[in-house]
């Protein structure tokens, strides 16, 4: 299931390049910030979204504490984050990177980057295997 975040906050971008931990090369990945009070409507729409897969994937019986993409961001403690909910994106492919004019963007361009405000589109899929149970977000593209 696609959506549309739209003039959300970026946080924590990797997105030219993969993100490090430990020295090990990750995903490609961001984090977006969405205005409680500003963008209520998208945030129901995704808590919905994550709702209704999360119903169909475990047939109705949802695991009790079943790990989110979306979290508070009132719990994080990040500055920028308070009212806010956070989502998490990432992907091993490098997601679209494009301009207002829809022109391909590049690192050096300057344009992407921590605070700036984008329009992305992620998807979201759920995991349930030997690493645990969430519904992730595969980050398909930011503008």
């Amino acid at each position: 299931m696609k959506v549309k975040l739209q003039n959300v906050r970026l946080s924590f971008p990797s997105l030219f390049s993969k993100a490090k931990f430990n020295d090990q090369e990750t995903k490609f990945e961001a984090t977006f910030l969405i205005n409680k009070d500003e963008q209520s409507k998208l945030i129901q729409k995704i808590e919905a979204q994550l709702d209704t897969i999360a119903t169909d994937h475990f047939k109705g019986k949802v695991p009790k504490g079943l790990k989110l993409c979306l979290a508070d961001g009132d719990e994080k403690d990040y500055d920028g984050y308070e009212n806010h909910m956070s989502l998490k994106a990432a992907s091993n492919k490098r997601p679209t990177l494009i301009d207002r004019d829809k022109t391909p963007l590049a690192e050096e361009d300057g344009v992407l980057y921590a605070g700036c405000y984008v329009n992305a589109i992620v998807d979201f899929w759920v995991q349930d295997n030997q690493y645990g149970k969430r519904i992730n977000s595969n980050l398909l593209g930011v503008q």
